[in-house]
């Protein structure tokens, strides 16, 4: 059955496919990032050089399953089917599966260096915490799934209609998830990084990378890693221990104190390919040992690795990404370091609060260096993941903060 299309010189065409060939096409096209309809098109034609058939496909329960292709592909294909002794259902079929056995999934790509992301403000409430799981969460979601993610050109939509993240125009598309080997550390003493993902801070007393920074270890620091199990084996946990309240004190007698976190994680940086460092709202020793292990190392290109900026649409988020930025400077002049700012993350946006958060945005966006990589709406789901301690991208994947988290990881992966 065929119908007019107004893509190019093709024509539409139904037919039927069992739901899983289906499901397992719209995966791989999109892992190849490939049109279904050339896909399909290049399927047929290879069954059809084939000359012989494939090993009968089990097709019970097929969906009706649409595409376009050129004219004379598909009345050649249904001649080849008749000729064959097959139905369309079946060679059809066949040549979607041909084609994913000819076109296996890609590997997962992989950072050269592990990326190493600084998340950060002073200020304290920014939601500092819910950015570094959501971006770790949506950085780790399974390759072989299909999730909404909102397309990089969604910071001008959202300016334009008014700054309405939930607005019907803004577009999306379903993306496979990215794949990577992420760990969160979390580095504030105040545990909500691991109390979020229903884990419990580390007993004082033990071992923590509190004491692995201070020189003072009692053991490897791989072993008190834990997985975050909605992610398969990509994402795990460093979790806080209340002893990180003297860290300042006891990194205060260190040798290269500044050096004092790369030390700590280097024995186990090389399992991961991207590392996320939830800060404590401080500008003291602590921040200053994150920055250093943020920083762009000599083989690495710029933007690998570097500071992830969370602010408000509000004015005294800004007087603190004065001060945590000159504390940035500084440290970039003293010790002659190239520290990347990865860019600004508005948080907790909503528009009905009206001029003070548009024109708050407003001015976030008109900050070209560091730019704005992310606008996160202030919405329920977040709240109740916290609540029941559930990872969000797991307790609501579809949601628009999870969707408005991917894109967020896909900037700062770029």
């Amino acid at each position: 059955m065929t119908s007019p299309s107004t893509t190019d010189d093709r024509e539409k065409v139904v037919s039927k496919l069992p739901g899983w060939l289906r499901q397992a096409l719209k995966i791989r096209a999109a892992q190849l990032a490939m049109d279904i309809q050339d896909a399909v098109d290049c399927g047929i034609s290879t069954w059809r050089a084939l000359g012989s058939n494939l090993s009968p496909i089990d097709t019970s329960g097929a969906e009706p399953f649409a595409t376009v292709l050129p004219p004379e592909q598909w009345a050649g294909f249904r001649s080849d089917c008749r000729d064959r002794g097959v139905s369309l259902i079946q060679g059809l079929a066949q040549s979607v599966q041909i084609w994913l056995d000819t076109n296996p999934a890609p590997n997962v790509k992989r950072p050269t260096i592990t990326r190493r992301v600084i998340v950060c403000n002073q200020k304290g409430g920014v939601g500092k915490t819910a950015i570094t799981a959501g971006a770790g969460e949506a950085l780790a979601e399974d390759p072989t799934v299909l999730l909404p993610v909102r397309v990089s050109k969604h910071l001008a939509a959202l300016l334009e209609n008014d700054g309405d993240a939930t607005h019907a125009d803004l577009v999306r598309d379903d993306l496979p998830g990215l794949g990577q080997r992420v760990l969160l550390v979390d580095f504030d003493p105040q545990g909500h990084l691991t109390k979020q993902l229903g884990h419990e801070p580390l007993p004082m007393g033990g071992d923590s990378l509190t004491n692995h920074m201070a020189g003072e270890a009692k053991g490897h620091l791989r072993d008190v890693i834990v997985r975050i199990d909605q992610f398969g084996d990509r994402l795990h946990l460093l979790p806080a221990c209340t002893d990180a309240f003297l860290l300042d004190v006891r990194l205060a007698s260190v040798r290269a104190r500044e050096a004092a976190l790369e030390r700590a994680l280097a024995p186990i940086e090389g399992d991961y390919d991207v590392v996320l460092v939830d800060c404590p709202p401080s500008l003291g020793l602590s921040m200053d040992a994150a920055a250093y292990y943020g920083r762009r190392r000599s083989d690495e290109t710029p933007g690998n690795s570097g500071v992830l900026i969370i602010v408000q649409a509000e004015d005294s988020s800004a007087d603190a990404y004065d001060l945590l930025t000159t504390q940035i400077e500084d440290m970039r002049n003293d010790l002659a370091l190239d520290l990347d700012y990865l860019g600004i993350v508005v948080n907790h946006y909503d528009a009905r609060r009206g001029y003070i958060a548009t024109s708050s945005l407003q001015s976030w966006m008109d900050i070209k260096d560091p730019r704005v990589v992310g606008v996160i709406g202030d919405l329920k789901e977040q709240k109740e993941a916290v609540r029941v301690k559930q990872p969000l991208l797991a307790y609501a994947p579809r949601c628009e903060q999870s969707i408005a988290l991917r894109a967020l990881a896909r900037e700062i992966s770029k």
